[in-house]
C-alpha cells in the first residue's frame, strides 16, 4: 500500500478501443507504481497463444461465468464481441478496503456500469493519435479474421465517442510516454487532499498549540 494512512484505496479504470495499446500500458503501469494492482478479468473468449490463466485473464466457461453473475459475483461484467468479460467484486474489494490501488483494464461498456455503481472510480481514456494508426495495430496483431477485424474497427469510433465520460485523456503515440502520463496521473490522484487527510493531521498534530 502506498499510504498506510488511506482507509481505502482508490479504484482507477483504463478504457480503451481493441488495438490502443490498453492492456501494454496497463502492464506498464503496474510495474512502474507501487501498490497498485491489476484486477485481472474473467472472460470466457478461448485463451490467446502466450496468454496465461490468471496473467492476462481468468479464462471460464460460459456456465461458470453466468454462475457468477446469478451470485452477483462481479462488479461489472459485458458482453464483447461475442464473448463475456467481468471484474470479480470479491477480489477487488479486498484489496480496496485494505487501503490498496485497483486498477481495471475494462471496456466503455463494463466503465460505465462501474460508474454507476457508486465506487467512485477515476476513469482515464486511452485513445490512439489516429484511425490509421489503430487499423495498423490491428491488423498486425493477426488475431482476428477479416470480419471480425471490421467489427472491431466500427465499433472503434463508437467506442471513441465515449471519451467525454471520462476523467483523464491519454494519447497512445508512445508507449512509454503514455505509461508515464498514466504514473502521473495516479500519483498525483493519490496526493490529493482526501487521500491524504490523515496523515496531514497526523503531523500537524506534532506541533504546538497556537493558540
Amino acid at each position: 500500500m502506498d499510504n498506510p494512512s488511506r482507509s481505502r484505496g482508490i479504484l482507477f479504470v483504463v478504457s480503451a478501443p481493441s488495438g490502443a495499446g490498453k492492456s501494454t500500458l496497463v502492464r506498464k503501469l503496474v510495474e512502474r507504481v507501487s501498490g497498485l494492482e491489476f484486477s485481472v478479468s474473467y472472460t470466457t473468449r478461448p485463451r490467446r497463444p502466450g496468454e496465461r490463466e490468471g496473467r492476462e485473464y481468468h479464462f471460464v466457461s460460459e456456465e461458470r461465468f453466468e454462475a457468477m453473475v446469478a451470485e452477483g459475483g462481479f462488479l461489472e461484467w459485458a458482453p464483447v464481441f461475442g464473448s463475456r468479460y467481468g471484474t470479480g467484486r470479491e477480489e477487488t474489494e479486498r484489496v480496496l478496503a485494505a487501503g490498496g490501488d485497483v486498477v481495471l483494464d475494462i471496456d466503455v461498456q463494463g466503465a460505465a456500469q462501474v460508474r454507476a455503481s457508486g465506487a467512485g472510480p477515476v476513469c482515464i481514456f486511452l485513445m490512439p493519435p489516429d484511425y490509421p494508426t489503430l487499423e495498423a495495430r490491428l491488423r498486425d496483431r493477426g488475431s482476428e479474421g477479416p470480419a471480425q477485424l471490421g467489427r472491431r474497427l466500427a465499433q472503434a469510433r463508437r467506442e471513441v465517442e465515449e471519451y467525454t465520460r471520462y476523467d483523464y485523456l491519454v494519447v497512445n503515440d508512445d508507449a512509454d510516454r503514455a505509461a508515464g502520463v498514466l504514473t502521473c496521473i495516479v500519483e498525483a490522484q493519490r496526493h490529493r487532499i482526501e487521500c491524504r487527510r490523515a496523515e496531514a493531521e497526523s503531523i500537524l498534530a506534532t506541533f504546538p498549540d497556537g493558540s
